[in-house]
């Protein structure tokens, strides 16, 4: 009689990439480990919405972007907690995920046995980015999503004021909710690609979670150094927080689609180390 540990990998394998693919989804948001961390992620908009409410906002030119704007509007919170989230929060969860992605099933000693179904490593690889992706889009809506609800129990709500100046609806400005959602996105596909490679490297998901995590933190600190502003434009992490040209009449895109663009450079070169890798590793466990 199989083991549990052996049958339910060879179960997720299924025999496309399809099934393979939602297979992955339900293992991956059917753990404690993911709603734990977007439990987490939804705090940071719960607690800054709460202590705004309490101390009152802060003077313009302090605190995170868009902070001293919550009290007039409470759909800044969405705003203001995203641009907490992105440069350290988000970032640690996707590191957790992508780090674990190869790693924790070697670990774990479930790996050669999805490599004996039909799966095939290429496509393996394939499924476990698209899943990390997957969770990169909900922790950057859960962030906005519990942002806004917050925002608009705690908060008044109206008419937006943009950062052109412009005043639009509150039913256009939660439409700027959506773009931006999926701004924060894309720029953390990068850096899931990058924790994929780093999970071939290792059977230790440890290791590929915090190599992840130290270098999403130190590209942010290269970025930082007005001496090496040569590579800044070439750093996953340079376009991060300029989501703001979203909230311009009209909208800016041209920020959107260079950061786009940019996490696409990541997302081929580390796609393709990481099959290099994989796809020619001695899966012993």
């Amino acid at each position: 009689m199989s083991s549990p540990e052996v049958a339910a990998p060879i179960s997720r394998a299924g025999s496309g990439t399809r099934p393979l693919l939602g297979n992955e989804l339900a293992t991956q948001f059917g753990r404690w480990r993911t709603w734990a961390m977007l439990t987490a992620l939804a705090l940071i908009p719960v607690l800054l919405g709460v202590a705004v409410r309490l101390v009152g906002g802060s003077r313009p030119g302090r605190g995170p972007a868009f902070l001293d704007q919550i009290t007039d509007n409470g759909l800044f919170v969405a705003f203001a907690a995203l641009t907490v989230a992105v440069p350290l929060f988000l970032p640690l969860t996707v590191s957790v995920v992508a780090g674990d992605a190869i790693a924790g099933e070697a670990g774990h000693g479930t790996l050669r046995y999805l490599l004996t179904a039909p799966a095939g490593r290429v496509r393996l690889l394939l499924v476990k980015y698209l899943a990390a992706a997957a969770f990169c889009v909900a922790a950057t809506l859960t962030v906005v999503v519990v942002g806004a609800l917050v925002g608009s129990i705690l908060f008044p709500l109206g008419p937006v004021t943009l950062l052109s100046g412009a005043q639009v609806s509150f039913g256009e400005g939660l439409l700027r909710l959506l773009p931006v959602a999926a701004y924060a996105s894309v720029s953390l596909f990068g850096l899931a690609a990058i924790g994929l490679f780093l999970s071939t490297l290792t059977t230790v998901p440890v290791g590929a979670m915090a190599a992840t995590a130290i270098l999403a933190v130190a590209a942010q600190i290269v970025g930082a150094i007005p001496q090496l502003d040569a590579v800044h434009p070439w750093l996953f992490t340079d376009m991060w927080l300029d989501f703001g040209d979203l909230l311009r009449s009209p909208i800016v895109w041209d920020s959107f689609a260079r950061n786009a663009l940019l996490q696409g450079g990541y997302i081929l070169v580390f796609g393709a180390a990481a099959i290099a890798r994989f796809t020619t590793k001695d899966v012993l466990s």
